[in-house]
């Protein structure tokens, strides 16, 4: 059953007689039941119901009902730096080309924060285009969940777009840091908020700015990265209209080795001594390295887990790998792309790619590629779509969605 906070509880013994098998949700993906697709079991006062013997309790006792419930997308915009940094202009900095950068990874170019620009900014806009588009007032949004690694306060971004947004009601805003994998997190999360905690309105941000992070002088990363914010509106509906299939979620801790941005010392802090205080006290000022990233294991990873991942949730669907329209991957090497799709045998005219012009915009790249495919006329209401994250965690999972 159903509690307040969206969380399943034991059945009720009254209703395991009627329902047959039990109502669940797993970490992995949505189960649907025969004639009672994507229903909750929620607790409701219902007058006239059974009453205790003992007249210890109200009048009115809290019985179980079924609530129909479903999600659905709705909106969706994105936004970008307007400084564009291309492979000839990496070309001057560190030892590489045009070709050498486009034949490997697919990326021509990648838009950059510059002095301009901040990831705020970038994610309000892109939330702001996703509400015009679905009509919706910021006044009417439930929740705002901001997907990304790279937020500009250390406690967190998304109060302070919830802010820039107008929106009055003072809706619960939050982070959520899972790296490439992040907007498919978020994804998830909105719709457990939708079916378990009755929210109408949610919007799902992703938005990172890596190139904080690179080393410029390092040619197997600094190719790879840029910056932007994507954003989805994700709305409540009747089940019929649920637009969520399944999902699939993983991490493997084993190997964070191969993606990371450590903590690191200054070393340059508290250089004068303790001044006679405990040694190791107080502690040093610290600040993240920039990205280590072994690419050979990351790809290896990511043509074996991927595809697994939307296997399962196309299995968890009941659907077969031809009802897939459109297939969107984060955007973080062509190889990867071009390898997962002939893995799951859809072809190259049914994948979605706009990695030459943006480069591996982490969290952003999967609503980047999503609001350009919607916005040209490719992906079309009833389109549906086999996306999936893969990155630093390691983290990956996939989501068979509907759009519109």
């Amino acid at each position: 059953m159903a509690n307040s906070s969206g969380f399943f509880a034991s059945s009720v013994p009254s209703l395991r007689s009627r329902i047959q098998p039990p109502i669940g949700i797993y970490r992995s993906g949505l189960r649907s039941l025969e004639g009672f697709s994507n229903r909750v079991l929620c607790s409701s006062t219902i007058k006239g119901a059974e009453k205790p013997s003992t007249g210890a309790f109200p009048a009115e006792s809290r019985v179980p009902r079924l609530v129909s419930k479903g999600c659905k997308l709705v909106g969706c915009g994105s936004a970008a730096p307007t400084l564009m940094v291309s492979n000839d202009d990496l070309a001057k900095i560190v030892h590489t080309s045009d070709e050498w950068i486009s034949v490997r990874t697919g990326i021509r170019n990648r838009r950059v924060l510059s002095d301009k620009d901040n990831l705020t900014t970038l994610a309000v806009e892109a939330a702001s285009k996703a509400l015009d588009m679905a009509q919706v007032d910021p006044d009417d949004v439930d929740l705002v969940l901001m997907c990304t690694s790279t937020p500009e306060d250390l406690f967190g971004s998304a109060p302070q777009i919830q802010k820039a947004l107008g929106c009055k009601r003072n809706p619960l805003a939050y982070d959520i840091t899972a790296a490439c994998s992040g907007f498919v997190l978020g994804l998830v999360s909105a719709a457990c908020h939708v079916r378990g905690g009755g929210f109408q309105n949610v919007l799902v941000i992703g938005a990172d700015a890596l190139s904080r992070y690179v080393d410029w002088t390092d040619r197997g990363t600094c190719i790879l990265f840029g910056d932007a914010a994507g954003a989805v509106l994700v709305q409540a509906c009747d089940s019929e209209e649920d637009g969520l299939f399944s999902f699939d979620l993983h991490s493997d801790g084993d190997g964070q080795r191969h993606l990371t941005a450590t903590m690191k010392e200054n070393e340059m802090d508290n250089a004068g001594g303790s001044n006679g205080s405990v040694l190791g006290f107080p502690p040093r000022r610290s600040s993240y390295s920039c990205i280590q990233m072994n690419g050979k294991e990351v790809f290896r990873f990511a043509v074996r887990c991927v595809p697994q991942s939307i296997e399962s949730a196309l299995e968890k669907a009941g659907l077969p790998r031809s009802s897939i329209d459109w297939l969107l991957l984060h955007q973080a090497n062509q190889r990867i792309i071009d390898a997962v799709a002939t893995r799951l045998e859809i072809p190259p005219e049914r994948v979605i790619s706009n990695l030459a012009n943006y480069g591996n915009t982490s969290a952003a790249s999967i609503p980047l590629a999503l609001d350009e495919a919607v916005r040209s006329g490719k992906v079309k209401a009833g389109h549906t779509i086999a996306a999936a994250g893969f990155g630093a965690g390691l983290t990956w999972g996939s989501a068979i969605l509907r759009w519109g």
